[in-house]
């Protein structure tokens, strides 16, 4: 018809519709819960792949078994994923009311910890208490959700009553509550979950919308804490004199460190193979916690680490869009909280073992072995999927999904109704 306006037809294929295509599909109501659930579930069965293949030689040698601590480490996965499913259908109000009793158990099991004849030492570090046989508890874990959980609660409540104009009301109690777990911490020996408390804590005021200058102060003294954790130990002197000066004390202090180096410079791109690796025949101490990073990089190579890199990028990139989409100011300040421990710990984790960061001994969270950390991990990812399933149009979007595969199968045995 002439004089009509006729609109220009979007291109259906070529790079334009291609971009326009997968932008929709990150901009959809359950992309943050799919990303948080797809990338932990993935990093979960390569963490297993891992423990299996790191610990396998020296399993074997001590306890005849190759399987001895992949068994365990299933047994840590049975426990999280059923708690992983619960808290993804908690509602904000339940973690809100956990938050205050279990910041005070966290307080008390780290004092229990730290107790004679109750807790556990080991490598001189006073952090564990013992149940019995293998069963242990590091409680410097789920203080770090406790932290997060109190931490967001406390901001939420000063928010609603327009409190946080004022610095005081930004640092008390957070500060002193913050406080007392990293002193327990620091008297565990335990930088590196110091070095974390403090990241979710200086996350939290970020938020918020710390000023500036409140901010820089909470760095100094942060950086003055982590310096007395430094000097106070011999062992951690030596840690940072030798990452300072990484070609001297090849056989000591830098030992760990330059073997994990090894192993990631043999695996080249392709890697050797997996279970092909050759750092765990007892050249490489703790392959499967502090150092699996350099396992993965030996066996895997490049392409291996890249694709660990990437899935700690893409749940990092989940949990902020849940912190910016959702309305509540809990969630968004425990959605914050959580990342930040979650991205920082993997930061330091693996920057140490490349060699960019000093050797702290903290995991690789849901790839090291050990279930003092990957269960209260699991739980704080299922609260981000919980936290995903109330964006905007989310909840529309899962009534419109109908049942999930679980729940067909049990309706199909007669067990649920659909």
């Amino acid at each position: 018809m002439s004089g009509a306006y006729v609109d220009e037809e979007e291109p259906r294929s070529g790079p334009r519709a291609w971009a326009s295509g997968v932008a929709g599909l990150f901009d959809r109501p359950l992309t943050s819960y799919y990303l948080v659930l797809g990338s932990s579930l993935l990093l979960l069965a390569l963490g297993m792949v891992m423990v299996l293949s790191a610990s396998s030689i020296r399993q074997y040698q001590n306890t005849g078994s190759a399987f001895t601590l992949f068994e365990k480490q299933a047994l840590w996965v049975g426990i999280g994923l059923p708690l992983m499913w619960i808290a993804a259908r908690l509602p904000a109000k339940t973690f809100r009311t956990a938050a205050y009793p279990l910041m005070l158990l966290s307080a008390l099991a780290l004092i229990v910890a730290l107790t004679p004849g109750l807790g556990q030492s080991a490598n001189g570090a006073q952090r564990w208490i013992s149940f019995g046989g293998p069963f242990q508890l590091q409680p410097s874990e789920p203080a770090k959700l406790a932290l997060v959980l109190w931490g967001a609660d406390l901001l939420a409540r000063k928010e609603k009553l327009r409190q946080l104009t004022d610095w005081r009301q930004l640092l008390i109690p957070l500060l002193p509550g913050t406080g007392v777990l990293v002193l327990l911490i620091m008297m565990g020996s335990d930088l590196g979950t110091t070095i974390v408390l403090l990241i979710i804590f200086l996350a939290l005021l970020w938020v918020v919308g710390a000023p500036g200058r409140l901010f820089v102060g909470m760095a100094g003294v942060t950086s003055v804490l982590i310096s007395i954790l430094i000097l106070v130990e011999p062992y951690r002197l030596a840690r940072l004199t030798g990452f300072l000066d990484q070609s001297g004390n090849q056989m000591t202090t830098n030992y760990q460190g330059l073997q994990g180096l090894y192993a990631i410079a043999s695996g080249g791109v392709l890697g050797t193979g997996l279970g092909e690796g050759r750092a765990k025949w007892n050249y490489l101490p703790h392959p499967e916690t502090d150092f699996i990073f350099a396992i993965i990089g030996e066996e895997l190579g490049l392409i291996g680490t890249l694709v660990v890199l990437g899935l700690f990028g893409v749940l990092a990139y989940a949990g902020l869009r849940i912190a910016r989409r959702v309305k509540d100011p809990f969630m968004r300040l425990a959605a914050s909280g959580a990342t930040a421990w979650l991205i920082g710990q993997a930061i330091i984790n693996i920057g140490a073992v490349i060699g960019v960061l000093p050797i702290t001994g903290i995991p690789l969270p849901l790839v090291s072995y050990g279930g003092s950390a990957l269960i209260p991990t699991l739980f704080v990812l299922g609260m981000l999927l919980s936290f995903a399933k109330r964006e905007p149009g989310a909840r529309q979007a899962l009534a419109a999904r109908g049942p999930g595969p679980a729940l067909m199968a049990l309706s199909w045995l007669g067990l649920a109704k659909r």
